[in-house]
């Protein structure tokens, strides 16, 4: 894109609207005028105006500044872009306000380099810029991440005084923060006369769209006078960047402080609540949308009430949820479908589907990864098939990588491993290392290692292997006493500088999460915590369990690779649980990593042995423990 230098020597006066001239042709050109304003101004699509445009060409009004700006501003606001262009390209003087309408239009639909160059093209006919267009181009400079033009019409700014306007300064500290000039959106905060909320606002939004989590606290902390829309910000920005636990926090603040959440900050919570498991306080949440009438159970926060409930590991809460909403989206369905799926219950989230598709909304490749994702886990072969072919052939909807998944983990999940492999290799597209994996994860429970080495083989020649493949692989040779091929495996792993992401599990007691690492020492509880897990250590080899050892690195002793299982971060999790909440009680624990073989085995028996129900979520899904069982069938 090249602009010429910007440099303005003209000006504009806008017409005069006097009515003191007695010319009647004057007079009668004021009243059409007005009419045609008027006609415009109640119109809500293109088809109507077209008339509208007819008739003021037909009568000469088609040069009138006060005419073409309207209609120029109503088209450029239905998106007719195109149509707003043919217009103005017609005017034989455009003024400063025609160039702002049909850039207010580029840049709402999203052609912010039209925008800019139509700017530039203005300022070449010597056309001096107002506040309005100013404000209107640093949007589209922004957006494009334009820096270049954007300082040049910061200097235009400053040359024409607009140095202390304030919707010109809000619109610099953007558009300098998307660009990710700090120091420049600081100076330009720094330099203002009021630093209210909402420039403050500003500010913090441009800081933690860059991650720039700690220096957005300090802005946000010396807010005097915070209203919903600062707090929101700030905690919606902290979801984003993965700061669970503060988002979370600052959101207890905000109730301290008696300010009144709206919509978009109840689901900002939701989505925290939902990621650590924070099950209690999702449930506060819900029962305040309850008590508030004026936040509505609509698409968006029933959806994220759903999403909530359904990773906290409550599904049956969801379902009444979705029961409860009158109108239900394609997004919904979806959410409701992926929560039925990864708590198991296959059969309920194939009948969901099928009452979508009765309500004539059409589903979306994100429905069929729920959809397949539920057959998976319910081992239904043929209904999993059916709905894999019946995407493309009723739907119209390409089959990617996500589907083609799917079915190599349902073919793996009851044995069919031939077939997988033999799937795989007939794909229209290469697989990832998330599908190789697991058909080698089906292979190792499966006990079919000859295929399992051939998986590992391809696996090790894809490149963008992650540290829980490798880990994978290393186990795969371990439980079948290569102990060598594990090490080499391992070693690999090491030259390539690929660390192994640390097992992280975390529980909520009292609308307090604790998280837990392997061997973790850091809790103020922690001589309770392993004083429960010596006994419960104790009970249960007493009623039977034999420790898995033989993925445990095969250089030490039986009693330490005992000893390095009994240390794994949900079963202090567990642990922490059982000490903390009455009996009866069901203890929810969130795992970042996948449940490890001994470790499901253990919750199987400590829930037998403590009366205990146990829902563990790990990466890949939910594990319901009761009675000695677990939901997933000892398959996942």
């Amino acid at each position: 894109m090249s602009y010429s230098t910007l440099a303005v020597v003209g000006c504009f006066t806008y017409p005069s609207t006097s009515t003191r001239n007695p010319n009647p042709k004057v007079s009668n050109s004021t009243l059409r005028r007005k009419e045609f304003i008027s006609l415009l101004k109640n119109c809500k699509d293109t088809n109507q105006i077209l008339p509208i445009h007819s008739k003021i060409i037909r009568t000469g009004h088609d040069q009138d500044p006060f005419i073409l700006f309207e209609l120029l501003r109503l088209i450029s606001s239905l998106s007719s872009v195109n149509y707003a262009s043919t217009i103005f390209q017609q005017v034989h003087n455009p003024n400063v306000f025609l160039y702002t309408a049909l850039i207010d239009g580029f840049v709402l639909v999203g052609s912010y380099s039209d925008g800019i160059r139509l700017y530039y093209q203005m300022i070449d006919r010597l056309i001096v810029p107002d506040k309005y267009v100013i404000t209107s181009v640093l949007k589209a400079c922004g957006s494009l991440f334009a820096l270049r033009e954007g300082k040049e019409v910061h200097c235009q700014a400053l040359k024409l005084g607009f140095s202390s306007n304030r919707s010109i300064t809000m619109k610099l500290m953007e558009f300098y923060g998307k660009c990710g000039e700090f120091d420049n959106a600081r100076k330009v905060f720094d330099k203002m006369k009021e630093r209210d909320v909402v420039a403050s606002t500003i500010m913090i939004n441009c800081l933690l769209d860059h991650g720039l989590v700690e220096q957005a606290v300090q802005v946000f902390d010396r807010v005097r006078v915070k209203d919903t829309v600062c707090w929101t910000a700030m905690i919606d920005g902290l979801v984003r960047n993965g700061e669970m636990n503060m988002a979370l926090e600052m959101f207890r603040e905000m109730q301290k402080d008696n300010v009144r959440p709206n919509e978009v900050t109840i689901v900002c919570v939701l989505s925290a609540c939902s990621q650590l498991g924070a099950l209690e306080l999702g449930r506060w949440v819900h029962s305040y949308i309850g008590k508030h009438h004026r936040i509505e159970l609509n698409h968006f926060v029933g959806g994220a009430l759903i999403n909530m409930y359904s990773r906290c590991g409550d599904i049956d809460e969801a379902e009444r949820v979705f029961a409860m909403m009158k109108e239900r989206n394609v997004i919904t369905y979806n959410l409701m479908i992926s929560g039925l799926a990864m708590h198991g219950k296959s059969i309920e989230a194939v009948e969901i589907f099928r009452g979508m598709i009765k309500q004539g909304i059409l589903p979306t490749g994100v429905t069929f990864v729920a959809v397949l994702n539920a057959c998976s886990h319910g081992g239904l072969v043929d209904l999993g098939f059916e709905m894999f072919q019946s995407m493309s052939k009723d739907y119209g909807i390409p089959p990617q990588i996500e589907h083609y998944g799917c079915i190599v983990d349902l073919l793996g999940r009851v044995g069919r491993l031939k077939e997988a492999y033999n799937f795989i290799q007939n794909m229209e597209i290469a697989p990832d290392h998330v599908m190789l994996g697991a058909l080698l994860s089906a292979c190792k429970i499966h006990g079919n290692l000859e295929l399992g080495e051939q998986v590992a083989r391809n696996l090790m020649n894809h490149g963008a292997v992650d540290s829980g493949t490798y880990i994978l692989l290393s186990n795969v040779y371990a439980s079948s006493g290569k102990w060598k091929e594990s090490a080499q495996i391992r070693a690999k792993m090491k030259e390539g500088g690929i660390l192994k992401e640390p097992g992280c599990s975390s529980i909520e007691v009292n609308n307090e999460i604790h998280e837990f690492l392997l061997g973790d020492l850091r809790h103020p509880q922690k001589g309770k915590i392993y004083k429960k897990l010596e006994e419960l250590n104790q009970v249960l080899k007493e009623a039977g369990h034999i420790p898995a050892t033989d993925v445990v690195l095969h250089d030490i002793e039986d009693w330490e690779k005992e000893q390095a299982l009994a240390i794994h971060s949900e079963r202090i999790a567990i642990c922490y649980g059982l000490i903390s909440t009455k009996p009866c009680t069901t203890i929810r624990v969130v795992k970042n990593l996948r449940v490890c073989d001994d470790c499901h085995s253990m919750i199987k028996l400590i829930a037998k042995i403590t009366g205990r129900k146990i829902v563990v979520r790990d990466r890949k899904r939910f594990h319901h423990f009761e009675n000695g069982k677990c939901s997933c069938g000892d398959y996942w």
